[in-house]
């Protein structure tokens, strides 16, 4: 039996952002981890569309150096 799942609205698209802009790095870090990692789609609930422009942010911010590559702070 399986379990209906609530489908996930992409939280961009229920906005109707059309650009992922780098330099907002307060939204950038609710999708990366503690250790910078880009978190994937089917956590995030980010549609392939948004989520292609959301690692294209994130990774524009990194060399902007907006945003850390990784954190060294773990240990």
């Amino acid at each position: 039996m399986m379990k209906d799942k609530k489908k996930r609205i992409c939280r961009f698209c229920e906005e109707n952002i059309y650009y992922i802009d780098y330099k907002n790095e307060k939204q950038l870090t609710k999708f990366t981890t503690e250790q910078g990692k880009i978190i994937p789609r089917r956590t995030s609930g980010v549609c392939a569309k948004h989520q292609r422009m959301l690692s294209n942010a994130i990774k524009r911010a990194r060399i902007v150096a907006l945003m850390p590559f990784v954190d060294n702070t773990a240990r």
